[in-house]
Formats: structure tokens, sequence, C-alpha cells
């Protein structure tokens, strides 16, 4: 009969670490996923644990919405003249513990009793622009009330962009049990989850103008270090082309001066100058023949 040996945790440990080919590697490796898996990033996504009553790829939508509520629980206090109750409420999960039940509600005077509301297992969604009805049904039946059917939760979630971190506070509006058929328990709930995305304010030409201005800004502040470490340049040598500017302003310049100048760029005719060379002398009119011989 052959004796199999289970090597105890300290075993494992020191062969792990004592191992040539990456087993500190595998000790770290180990651990990482320890502390991943205890932390719940590997959970799965919240909202895929509910089961719709009649899947549809718009209700799924809709659900997916509230994905930032999910994995916390939602408390409110109601007090009545029947008693006081707490109702706790997750998302797409265990509320207060209790499997399957996506609401429950608890009698003060009982604490240990806890009366399922609503199962996530059978859910209804609804949503508009700006809200979100979520619906959970089959849940302990009434004794008494509504023809002893299943109770039903519904949860009016709408949107707050002053809500901090997408959770609100859940409120009780009224439980309707006073009629034969469909009672239900109603809750409000506020969150910036279900908000729609705000539109852009920026035009094109604004984000054309920035995207300009930054890459302007890039230009001057990394040809100046060029300038100024790699070339060693000195005083307005450090800007980056600077003879190349210099030339565009000095044809800009002149540019705008030949388009929006309006003086007469004809030279109006000068006065001649008085010329230095002296005038011929006119030829003296000799009348000597004129005299009588």
């Amino acid at each position: 009969m052959h004796t199999v040996h289970f090597p105890s945790m300290g075993e494992i440990n020191t062969q792990a670490v004592n191992s040539r080919n990456g087993g500190s590697f595998l000790v770290w490796t180990l651990t990482v996923q320890l502390v991943l898996c205890g932390s719940g990033v590997y959970a799965t996504d919240g909202t895929k644990n509910c089961k719709l009553s009649y899947e549809s790829v718009s209700e799924r939508k809709v659900l997916n919405r509230l994905e930032p509520l999910a994995h916390k629980n939602f408390t409110a206090v109601s007090k009545t003249l029947d008693g006081n109750y707490t109702y706790v409420f997750q998302l797409c999960g265990d509320a207060a513990g209790v499997p399957g039940a996506g609401a429950i509600q608890v009698e003060d005077n009982k604490p240990t009793s806890k009366t399922v509301i609503g199962s996530y297992n059978a859910t209804r969604a609804i949503g508009g622009s700006d809200w979100v009805m979520l619906i959970y049904e089959k849940g302990d039946a009434y004794d008494a009330h509504c023809s002893k059917e299943m109770r039903k939760a519904i949860f009016m979630i709408s949107c707050n962009r002053k809500i901090v971190g997408s959770q609100g506070k859940l409120e009780v509006v009224l439980e309707d049990r006073d009629r034969l058929h469909e009672c239900f328990y109603l809750f409000e709930l506020d969150s910036n989850a279900v908000c729609p995305a705000l539109p852009s304010q920026l035009s094109t030409g604004t984000i054309i103008l920035i995207i300009g201005i930054c890459l302007m800004a890039v230009y001057l502040i990394g040809g100046f270090l060029y300038q100024r470490l790699i070339v060693g340049a000195k005083g307005m040598d450090q800007f980056p082309n600077y003879a190349f500017w210099v030339e565009f302003g000095n044809l800009s310049a002149d540019g705008c001066d030949f388009v929006c100048r309006s003086r007469n760029r004809e030279e109006a005719p000068a006065y001649r100058g008085v010329s230095s060379e002296p005038l011929e002398e006119e030829q003296e009119e000799r009348d000597d023949h004129l005299l009588p011989m």
C-alpha cells in the first residue's frame, strides 16, 4: 500500500521560495491573485446577476446603466401605525446577506425575521432619459392582504447630479396593499448614475483654437530649450527659427503697407534746381551799323 505524502504549507512555501526558476515570481503571483480575489476585482459584473423576467436587449441595457450602484446596501426606515420597519435594498445582490433577495423588510420588534419583498431573480427595468424604474418581483407571499400574492418592490431611481459617489438616500414612499391584486412597495432613490451625459459646450472652432495654442506653446518651449541647451544660443537667438520670423515680420509689414496704406506711391514732381553752370551770354546786339558813317 502506497502512502501519499501531502506537503504542509511550510514545505510549499519553502519549495516555492528556494526554487531556482522563478520561485519568487510564483510566490508573488499567488499572493497578488489572492489579494485581487479578496478585494473583489475578479468579481463578475454586478448587473449580470439580475435575471430579467423577460430577457430583452432594451431592458438589459437599462439595467446596465445602474452598474455604479452594484454591491451596495441601501437602507431606509419607515414608521407606521403598525410598527417601525427597516428596508434594505441591493442592486442584483443579496440584500443584508439573504440569498436571492434584492430587497427585504425587517420589523424592529422582530429583527431576526426578514421578509423578502422582491427577488433579483425576477427583475424588470424600465428607463427614460434621466430615470430608471427597477422592479423586483416574486417576494414572500402576503399573509392576508392582496389575495396572498407575492410581494413586489418598485424602485424609482432619478437623476441628481449633486449626489456624491453615485449613491443617494433610499426613501420609502408607500406600501400599497389595500387592493386585491398587484400590491407593491414603492421606493425613491436619487443617483447620478442615471443622469444623461452632458453635451460638449465647445464648438469646433474653439477646439481647433485650443489645439493651435497648445501646438504653438510646445513649439516655442521646445525650440527655446533646444536652442538654449543644445545649440548654446544666447539672447534673441534662443527663439526657434529667429531669422525666419524676423524676415516673416518684415515681409508682413511690407505687405500691410502695400495693401492698407493710402498714400500715393508715385513721387510728386519736384522743382528743378537752378543750374550751377553759367548761362551763355546772349549775344550783345550791336547797333553800330545804325550810326551814320
